[in-house]
């Protein structure tokens, strides 16, 4: 008899990873594991910590305790250069692009792999990539200023993926942005993951972008994970959490 399927290896693994900010507990004891290749949407309530959750995935933030493993490594070990380093294996999209308002479009893409050292015409090269894989040709020399917002998100999604990292965070690539372009989004997000044959975890509330682009979805509420599945699965879980955040209704477990 053959011996069952293992499960994928994990890319990022958080044990019993606690935070807090004063009084304020955000992540308590968390769990949490991402598989190598998959695209990972958190899910949850304004002010649960999904954002300070992917700071801590990337080293931005420090846990109170619990360890965080990326690629085997903990992370909480590194420091110095070392932690520079390591944060190359990673590309972060802030929301609304986090763009340097003072430099063009080619400048705010180059400026990663100028910190990088890289050769002056191998980063020429490489920002012509990134802006191609964004659909954003002949945008080199805009301002932020002259950029639409899903220009915008597009052009921190180039220098995101500038390095061809390996993990792909996405704060919240769809806030204020109407339908259509949230559809445009999620699909450079496919993309994207697909070029760079990437682990991706994305922060939003959008519903129907979640079902689009994920192969799992997690629920953040009060520190922890407390629901995590495929989308289909997901969507079917008995869990008045998880069904209060899908219908949006106004009473129940996520708001008492």
């Amino acid at each position: 008899m053959s011996a069952p399927d293992s499960p994928p290896p994990a890319k990022i693994r958080l044990r019993q990873v606690s935070k807090s900010f004063g009084d304020k507990v955000v992540l308590d004891r968390l769990d949490f594991e991402i598989y190598e290749g998959d695209s990972v949407v958190v899910l949850g309530g304004s002010g649960t910590g999904k954002s300070v959750l992917l700071k801590h995935m990337i080293g931005l933030l420090r846990p109170d305790s619990g360890t965080i493993e990326v690629d085997g490594v903990d992370i909480g070990g590194l420091g110095g250069p070392d932690l520079t380093a390591f944060r190359r294996r990673f590309g972060m999209a802030f929301q609304e692009g986090a763009l340097f308002d003072s430099m063009t479009v080619w400048e705010n893409v180059a400026f990663p792999l100028r910190r990088a050292k890289w050769p002056r015409e191998r980063i020429a090269t490489r920002v012509a990539e990134c802006l191609d894989a964004v659909h954003l040709e002949g945008a080199e020399r805009k301002m932020p200023a002259e950029l639409s917002g899903g220009m915008r998100r597009r052009v921190g999604f180039a220098r995101a993926i500038a390095l061809e990292p390996k993990i792909l965070l996405f704060d919240e690539p769809n806030t204020g942005l109407d339908p259509v372009l949230k559809a445009v989004i999620d699909e450079l997000i496919l993309e994207l993951q697909d070029k760079l044959a990437s682990t991706a975890v994305t922060i939003t509330h959008d519903l129907p972008s979640a079902y689009k682009i994920a192969d799992r979805i997690a629920l953040l509420h009060k520190g922890r994970i407390v629901a995590y599945a495929p989308p289909d699965q997901f969507r079917a879980l008995d869990d008045e959490r998880v069904q209060q955040f899908i219908r949006g209704l106004a009473s129940g477990p996520l708001t008492e």
